[in-house]
């Protein structure tokens, strides 16, 4: 789990990430983007800065859990309302 990690594998996007603004996502062009969930059969069910910000609240999240010693713990997100 500690060691290297690998970025850059993307063909045609670049993401980045700061601290205090989150994921960024342009294209190879350097275009705004936007992250998108996408279902086994092409459908988007979300896309946009909310994705965004919840896919990098979810890593934080358990990169905390791993810094606290809990990195056994999952973090997991889902829609409001919706029971486990």
């Amino acid at each position: 789990m500690i060691g290297p990690i690998e970025v850059g594998t993307l063909q045609n996007s670049i993401i980045s990430a700061v601290a205090h603004e989150g994921l960024i996502v342009t294209t190879r062009d350097g275009l705004p983007a936007r992250i998108a969930i996408i279902d086994e059969h092409g459908n988007v069910i979300e896309a946009g800065e909310a994705v965004a910000e919840e896919a990098w609240n979810v890593a934080i999240a358990s990169y905390k859990n791993f810094l606290q010693g809990m990195g056994h713990i999952s973090v997991h997100t889902k829609p409001p309302g919706l029971s486990d």
